[in-house]
Order: C-alpha cells, then sequence, then structure tokens
C-alpha cells in the first residue's frame, strides 16, 4: 500500500507541470503567437505599411505624451508617499496603505466612470470647469487623470518595503554630520533605494501604456485624436483594419516584453522573487 502511495506521488510533480504547462499554452503563448503570426505571415511590407498610418502615428504619440506626464507624477508622489508610509508612524496609516492600494482592487471602468461623474459636463465640477473653458472628460487631461489612477500605487508600493528594510539608521547618522535634508535625499535615500524606485516605474510605465479600460472611458475613443495604442487596436479591428490591428498590437507586446526583460533584471538587483 505504501509503494503504491508513493509511486502515485511521483508522477504528481509531472502531471501538475503538464497542467500548468497546457494552461499557459492554451491561454498566453498560442494566442501571442497568433498575433505575431496574423500581424506578419503577409510579410514586413503590409507590417509596415500598417504602423505607418497617421492614426496608428498618433495614438502611439498619444501614448507616448501620457507616459511622460504621468509616470514622473506618480514617481514624486510614490517617493513622497513612500517616505511618509515608511518612516511615519501615526492614526490612520493603514487606512492610507489602503487608500494607495485601492486601485489594484477597482475595476478600471469604474474608475473611468469615477471620473466622468466629476469632471464630465454634468459632473460635480463640470459645469466650473466648462466656464472657465477647461475641458477634462473626452480631452487629454481625463485621459491623464486615468492613467494616474490605475498606475498610482507602483512607485510606492515598491519603494516602501526597501527604505522599511534599509531603516533610518544612515539617515540619522548624515543628520548628526550636518547634512541637509535635501543632501540626505540624494546622497542616502535615493543610492539606497534606486533599484526599488526604477523597478515601481518600469511597472508604471508599462501599465500606463498598455492602459485600456479607465482611459476607454474617459477618452471617447476618437481615432487620430484620443485613441491611445490599446484603444487603436479595438477600433482598427472593429472597423476591419486587421493589419493594423494587429501591427498594433504586435508593438504593445513587444513593449510588454522590453518591460518583463527589465523588470527581471530589477528584481535581481532588488532581490525581489515573484
Amino acid at each position: 500500500m505504501e509503494e503504491t502511495k508513493t509511486s502515485v506521488s511521483k508522477y504528481v510533480p509531472f502531471v501538475l507541470i503538464f497542467v500548468a504547462i497546457t494552461y499557459l499554452l492554451l491561454v498566453l503563448f498560442i494566442p501571442a503567437v497568433a498575433v505575431f503570426y496574423e500581424a506578419l505571415h503577409k510579410g514586413l511590407g503590409p507590417f509596415l505599411g500598417a504602423i505607418q498610418k497617421t492614426d496608428f502615428l498618433a495614438s502611439v504619440q498619444l501614448t507616448v505624451i501620457i507616459a511622460l506626464i504621468v509616470v514622473p507624477l506618480n514617481t514624486v508622489f510614490g517617493l513622497c508617499a513612500a517616505w511618509v508610509l515608511a518612516r511615519k508612524r501615526f492614526p490612520g496609516r493603514t487606512f492610507l496603505i489602503s487608500i494607495i492600494d485601492l486601485p489594484f482592487s477597482i475595476s478600471p471602468v469604474v474608475a473611468g466612470l469615477m471620473l466622468v461623474l466629476v469632471y464630465g459636463r454634468n459632473g460635480w465640477f463640470g459645469p466650473f470647469l466648462e466656464q472657465i473653458g477647461v475641458k477634462v472628460i473626452f480631452a487629454l487631461p481625463g485621459m491623464v487623470l486615468a492613467t494616474i489612477f490605475v498606475t498610482l500605487p507602483f512607485v510606492a508600493r515598491e519603494v516602501i518595503p526597501v527604505l522599511e528594510e534599509m531603516g533610518s539608521e544612515q539617515e540619522e547618522a548624515a543628520r548628526t554630520l550636518g547634512a541637509t535634508d535635501w543632501q540626505i535625499f540624494w546622497r542616502v535615500t535615493l543610492p539606497s533605494i534606486r533599484w526599488g524606485l526604477l523597478y515601481g516605474v518600469l511597472l508604471t510605465n508599462g501599465r500606463a501604456m498598455g492602459e485600456f479600460g479607465a482611459v476607454a472611458v474617459v477618452s471617447g475613443s476618437i481615432l487620430g485624436k484620443t485613441a491611445t495604442l490599446p484603444i487603436f487596436v479595438e477600433l482598427a479591428y472593429k472597423n476591419y483594419q486587421t493589419e493594423a490591428a494587429f501591427g498594433a498590437a504586435v508593438i504593445l507586446a513587444l513593449l510588454a516584453l522590453v518591460t518583463l526583460i527589465f523588470k527581471e533584471i530589477l528584481s535581481h538587483r532588488t532581490g525581489v522573487r515573484e
């Protein structure tokens, strides 16, 4: 009986590995290969032609602009929030951490709807914004706000553990020697957290460029004007522009691949193990 159990247990790891590999093939690998195949099976000519169209280039430009705005803003916020949460103990600290983590649990579509309810024409601030001539929803500001919301936690969540592990002894020693707060940050704190910070920035950038749900709600999804690269993929596919859709999807996949490579490099640097 014991020998039977032993022989059965030997096969369990192989069965689990087979199930995991099959699952990944069906859900991730085969669909990814299909996207690359559909984009490139007619040759590089149609692919290059599709990604040189005006609407595609406009979507890439808009995606890059949003990322260039969002990533620095959330990096500054994440650093400030991480320092406060790692160095200070105060009432409501746990609640503040939960608020920062909120974008992880809330649907991006709901986040976009919240922005519409607040900044839309009939929203809380809508009449005031319309009066001063500021358009938020269906314009770049709304898309930036939506992307800021969904990428808010990444830098803070990556830097907080690094700051807690680092402790405050080095900073206190530098302050005792007469260093200013700015000098302490640049010469002591930042070098110690640089890999965790870069890891968070990388995740923020990857999510900013790939976000669809929240941005789709607040953008209006107008090709050439308010369509980011993920939105362009959906609109092009719905309009039967399959070469353009799959070409844009390949670009997004390559961006994700580059992000994954750098993520793994920074994981080893920071000692993070997924």
